[in-house]
């Protein structure tokens, strides 16, 4: 768990699989200055970046059992281990970016953050992660009508391929570092995340379409493992929040920034940027919401998110 770099300084290990340019890796290394300087120089964090201590999911499993202390995941593969969390990856729930941020640093993110107590993974805060919109090969998606037949990649998330499938597309789950290639050969004609994603990962060299839809914005949590934080005394997990606290509005700047780097940079690359017609999106995934009125609990949360302003 804890690692000691000199006597008396608490150093947690946080492990993600980011490369150091990301705006996230920025914001935890200042996580970690703030959290020395906050701390008297008593607590240090140590960055392990570039999947060096495994995958996300290998990291959540690593802070469970307590041989890790903190890492970053998507929500999407949070909602695993906190179920209620994938109402954060339902198509269109947020209205627009600042009414995300408003739901997030509300009662209701803090909320969702708590639901993976039981799991031993405790939520410390949201970083940005932009909106995902659809890019593709042969053709533009400027209607839902446009991806009837096409195989669209999604992640391993049963929101996602609802999503896909309610607006006539085929989804099809293919592992994120097997994407380029299966672009490339037409195993699947196109896929969805947000601008850096798009830029960074080269897909703009294979998709030359890209549709701003913005149709999901799930955001990263930054996730300590119970068995870290329950040994730390009040003042140490109030250090810990502090210095969590100011790397959010910091991280949330500069991914502001790359995401407009991005979208230069692949215009500039010959990608042509649409920007569609929302609403004809919406109207065709309303039905995904109708099916969680069942389940009250959920639905409470689905409106309080609509309701927020």
């Amino acid at each position: 768990m804890f690692g000691c770099a000199q006597k008396d300084v608490k150093v947690l290990k946080l492990a993600h699989g980011l490369d150091v340019n990301h705006s996230v890796h920025k914001a935890m290394v200042k996580m970690g200055e703030d959290l020395n300087r906050i701390s008297g120089g008593k607590m240090t964090i140590e960055v392990y970046p570039s999947q060096q201590l495994g995958t996300e999911r290998e990291c959540l499993e690593l802070l469970q059992i307590g041989s890790l202390d903190m890492t970053k995941v998507s929500v999407g593969v949070m909602e695993n281990f906190a179920p209620k969390m994938k109402v954060l990856g339902l198509p269109f729930i947020f209205r627009d970016r600042q009414h995300s941020f408003n739901v997030l640093d509300s009662d209701i993110g803090q909320q969702l953050l708590d639901e993976g107590r039981q799991y031993r993974l405790k939520g410390l805060a949201y970083y940005d992660a932009g909106s995902r919109s659809f890019y593709t090969k042969e053709k533009p998606v400027e209607t839902p009508a446009d991806l009837e037949g096409m195989k669209i990649r999604v992640m391993e998330s049963i929101t996602a391929m609802d999503m896909v499938r309610s607006l006539g597309g085929s989804p099809t789950p293919i592992s994120w570092g097997e994407l380029y290639t299966s672009l490339q050969q037409g195993v699947v004609d196109g896929a969805e995340n947000n601008p850096p994603s798009f830029y960074l990962s080269r897909h703009y060299e294979v998709c030359k379409y890209y549709v701003l839809d913005e149709h999901t914005t799930l955001p990263d949590v930054l996730v300590i493992g119970t068995q870290s934080w329950d040994v730390l005394t009040e003042q140490e997990q109030n250090w810990v929040k502090e210095a969590t606290d100011l790397s959010v509005p910091y991280q949330r700047k500069l991914w502001a920034e790359s995401e407009k780097e991005a979208l230069d940079a692949v215009i500039e690359a010959g990608v042509e940027v649409i920007k569609p017609d929302k609403n004809k999106f919406m109207d065709k995934v309303d039905g995904i919401f109708d099916a969680y009125k069942d389940d009250e609990e959920f639905y409470e949360i689905i409106q309080r998110i609509r309701n927020t302003k």
